[in-house]
């Protein structure tokens, strides 16, 4: 049976290493954030545990003694060995994950720009993106938190509006479209639609909320994602019906701008969480930021978002 080991007390230790290694109490204080004074009285407590000195004090400055300079090196080597093994263990730590579901428009227009400022809010996660139109489960493996465009989910969902859908005509600034009745010489982009119902905000709705016959003049360009056919639209290829949500930026940047209106109201886009992931730190960072990510993108474009029915164009060029 092996006698249990007789050590001085390890805050000595650490004061004593740390003054022997700095060569001043003052110096060490400042490294533990702690006092001269306090310094003084672990090394002194750490000598009268041994029955020697370990320092000749001096004016402004201490010197080890023979005896210091004997446990100084095994002091040291043992602290540097405690931190190697324990930086070890920290990097080998996994790091906690959190998926996130989201459309690939709402990717590509609004949350790549924006993931930077989740590196620098919580380092620690890892995220990892799936972006695809058809919803995927929330559920372990699949996904712990979703932006979805669409009616508000069932029960047992926790659900956040994050951006208001609101939808208009845009285009490149340099693309002639003085009034609605230009449409019919400029191509309409569209993209195909997975939800549809009576809040699909398209080219045939929009017409009948601008007073426009049904039938449509004019050439389209069809596109499979949402984020395409804005970028045809900054490209100058034509007049797209986007959410104002995925295009205020550019719109902003000037890369694009609103002709005329009417703006159509469609589903709001949401943050849902997983029931069983919800609570945990990760996934509550990764909520956190994407609620006060929307909050300060629809403070700076509080204009564009004001649901007061006027033309959102009405003062564009």
């Amino acid at each position: 049976m092996h006698e249990p080991r007789r050590l001085p007390p390890l805050t000595a230790l650490r004061a004593f290493e740390a003054a022997a290694r700095r060569l001043g109490f003052k110096a060490a204080a400042e490294e533990l954030s702690l006092t001269p004074t306090a310094i003084s009285h672990q090394v002194r407590q750490l000598e009268d545990w041994l029955g020697l000195r370990l320092f000749e004090r001096e004016v402004r400055r201490v010197r080890l003694t023979e005896a210091g300079q004997r446990l100084y090196p095994a002091v040291r080597d043992g602290f540097d060995g405690i931190a190697a093994a324990a930086a070890t263990l920290r990097a080998r730590r996994p790091r906690p994950a959190v998926t996130l579901s989201t459309t690939r428009g709402f990717a590509a227009r609004w949350l790549l720009p924006r993931l930077p400022g989740l590196a620098a809010v919580a380092p620690e996660v890892d995220l990892h993106l799936h972006a695809a139109d058809e919803p995927v489960p929330l559920a372990p493996g699949a996904a712990d938190l979703a932006i979805r465009y669409g009616p508000p989910p069932g029960p047992g969902v926790a659900a956040t509006t994050l951006l208001p859908g609101r939808f208009a005509p845009v285009c490149a600034p340099g693309l002639p479209l003085p009034d609605p009745a230009a449409l019919a010489r400029v191509p309409r982009l569209r993209f195909a639609w997975r939800l549809r119902d009576a809040h699909t905000p398209d080219w045939p709705r929009w017409r009948r909320a601008a007073g426009l016959p049904a039938d449509a003049p004019g050439g389209e360009l069809a596109f499979s994602d949402e984020a395409h056919a804005i970028q045809a639209a900054i490209a100058g290829q034509g007049v797209a019906l986007a959410s104002l949500a995925l295009v205020a930026d550019a719109l902003a940047e000037g890369l694009l701008r609103l002709p005329f209106g009417p703006v159509l109201d469609g589903h709001d886009f949401r943050l849902l969480a997983a029931p069983q992931a919800a609570g945990t730190p990760a996934v509550d960072a990764v909520h956190d930021w994407l609620r006060e990510e929307a909050r300060i993108f629809l403070a700076r474009h509080a204009g564009l978002f004001a649901n007061d029915g006027e033309d959102p164009g009405s003062s564009k060029p």
